[in-house]
């Protein structure tokens, strides 16, 4: 069975993830300890809240170099949700810049509405258009809607590593992917049938 450690630096409500984890088969391992990384299969890095204090927590725990030896030199699979696929670019230009994990090419950058409806916050379920196929969308129709709550969004500089994207504020990257790094901006824990789908095509991997 599949153990998942899930990442805790003080930014997330993790009990949804757990649950999640559960319910499509695996054993969650909630942990603020980086160590507890070596007994995992799978690691999930969850969050909401504000980029710059996010980083500052991580590298406080000292998971920043725990998350650089098991996913980079171990390949262990990875998924980041929301503020945890937003810690994979470069940087972040949240109240500070602030360097990001620099595992995705690009920025986090605040959402601009491009029309008068488009709100952010950005709160609700929206569409997600696939930009390429990948084993994490398998089994999920592209244009599927999925629950989001954020103002930022990533700005991928490179278009290989764009899974999908969404059309709200002109369009924003809604998930990424290099080798067996992922990251999502929806919740899928939050997003019901296709969310759990997401969960355990991650978890096949």
């Amino acid at each position: 069975m599949a153990v998942v450690a899930i990442v805790e630096y003080g930014m997330s409500n993790l009990d949804s993830v757990a649950r999640a984890i559960e319910y499509c088969g695996a054993t969650p391992l909630v942990t603020d300890q980086p160590q507890d990384l070596a007994k995992a299969t799978h690691i999930i890095l969850p969050g909401v809240g504000a980029f710059n204090i996010g980083m500052t927590n991580l590298r406080a725990r000292g998971f920043e170099e725990a998350l650089n030896e098991h996913v980079i030199h171990k390949a262990i699979p990875f998924l980041g949700i929301c503020l945890g696929m937003q810690f994979l670019a470069n940087k972040g230009c949240e109240a500070a810049e602030t360097p990001g994990l620099g595992w995705i090419e690009g920025q986090v950058v605040r959402l601009k509405g491009s029309a008068p409806e488009e709100k952010v916050p950005h709160v609700g379920w929206n569409c997600v258009d696939f930009a390429k196929a990948s084993p994490l969308l398998e089994q999920i129709d592209s244009g599927k809607d999925f629950y989001f709550v954020h103002s930022f969004h990533l700005a991928c500089a490179n278009p290989d590593q764009v899974l999908t994207t969404t059309p709200y504020c002109g369009k924003f990257v809604s998930a990424v992917n290099k080798e067996n790094i992922f990251g999502v901006q929806f919740h899928p824990e939050k997003s019901q049938k296709a969310g759990f789908q997401i969960i355990r095509n991650f978890l096949a991997l």
